[in-house]
């Protein structure tokens, strides 16, 4: 085992590019929220292969739809219709609700993102785009230049024009009819768990329909019911124009969506938007599985039950000085000699727990899958308060 696990790091090391700094883990099989390296050794996920294994790692009825659809179709593009595509989409708009009306589907949450960009400036005929300040959007020029951490976006050497980043408060107030589109992620999960409050959301919502513009939610991560409800879209009653979702949409198959309503789907063109791999018939199967368990087995009512029962738990411990978020998408800042979230994160995994950093040092990320227990979150408080 020892032999294998130090060939599989040496052979990525040698042949991958390395743009990630990589834990010291050989990952090789997973059940439920629990993930087992090449030697056996179990690890409990509380960071779900980055906020993805909705459904836990290898649900059997995961498992079984992608067994069922590649035995019959693998994949053909949008030329064609299909049956499990037909089935995917409608209950994928059944899910997230009015106003949504209909969906493009796409490979990941940066091109969802880039196609919402693309299309709030076709539609408005303008070429302002303003984010946030702390927002992260995904890795391709478009995305990129609109994400708010500078880290990763000040390395470009020719970013796409006509982007804005405002600070959350200020950005209501910098709409104006030169705005095409305010792209929002609600909460900023990578830039430190920050939850942009309901008034303000409002105060965007509002200033986005008097100027013409269009509201757009990037669900990526805080979507398929991560905080307990299937859409963050609704929260004090503002409902943006379009929603981006990937992550958890497949259960870890590469899929994205981007949700519209009416309105802007009566805007768009035939050519307006394409993909070749989006909506294959694999990733539609793995969609309609996910969102047919979140229904069947109550997923949103767990997520939170079990989240209040987390963030309450956690504020018992007096090495936790504070616990943001929503649902199970949540960051903990700690006191101490803790006070860095790298060293909380190394001491866990070395007792059998993976978690998550941030772009802020001081904030741990939790993003497990949404079908965790109460009896796998009370191991790790215990380990958590031995620390």
């Amino acid at each position: 085992m020892q032999d294998t696990q130090t060939n599989t790091r040496a052979d990525e090391d040698r042949y991958q590019l390395k743009t990630y700094a990589k834990w010291p883990l050989s990952l090789e099989r997973g059940e439920g929220c629990y993930v087992f390296d090449s030697e056996g050794n179990r690890f409990l996920d509380l960071y779900g292969g980055h906020a993805v294994v909705v459904t836990g790692h290898c649900h059997p009825r995961i498992v079984r739809a992608i067994q069922e659809q590649a035995a019959q179709f693998i994949f053909y593009s949008n030329v064609v219709y299909n049956s499990v595509r037909s089935r995917a989409v409608r209950k994928l708009i059944e899910c997230a609700g009015p106003p949504y009306y209909q969906v493009f589907l796409a490979n990941s949450g940066s091109e969802s993102n880039e196609n919402a960009i693309k299309l709030a400036r076709a539609i408005t005929g303008r070429t302002e785009v303003i984010s946030l300040e702390g927002s992260f959007h995904g890795r391709t020029y478009g995305s990129l230049s609109a994400t708010g951490i500078s880290k990763y976006s000040a390395y470009l050497n020719t970013p796409v024009p006509g982007h804005r980043i405002i600070a959350p408060q200020d950005a209501a107030a910098a709409v104006s009819d030169k705005t095409a589109a305010l792209l929002v992620e609600p909460i900023q999960s990578l830039g430190g768990i920050n939850v942009i409050p309901g008034h303000v959301l409002s105060e965007m919502s509002r200033a986005c329909s008097e100027q013409g513009a269009l509201l757009i939610f990037d669900e990526v991560q805080v979507g398929i019911g991560r905080t307990g409800r299937f859409l963050y879209s609704g929260i004090n009653d503002v409902y943006p124009d379009i929603v981006t979702l990937a992550k958890g949409i497949a259960s870890g198959f590469p899929a994205s969506a981007m949700l519209v309503t009416e309105p802007v789907a009566a805007e768009v063109k035939s050519g307006d938007l394409g993909t070749t791999f989006g909506g294959g018939p694999l990733a539609c199967a793995c969609i309609e599985a996910t969102l047919d368990f979140l229904q069947d087995e109550d997923v949103l009512g767990n997520v939170r039950r079990v989240s209040a029962y987390l963030k309450e738990a956690l504020e018992r411990l007096e090495i936790v000085e504070e616990v943001r978020g929503v649902g199970l998408l949540l960051g903990l800042r700690f006191s101490g000699p803790w006070a860095s979230a790298k060293s909380v994160q190394k001491a866990l995994m070395a007792k059998g727990v993976l978690t998550g950093t941030s772009d802020d040092p001081s904030i741990l990320r939790l993003m497990p899958p949404l079908i965790i227990r109460e009896e796998d979150i009370e191991g790790f408080i215990q380990i958590l308060g031995a620390l």
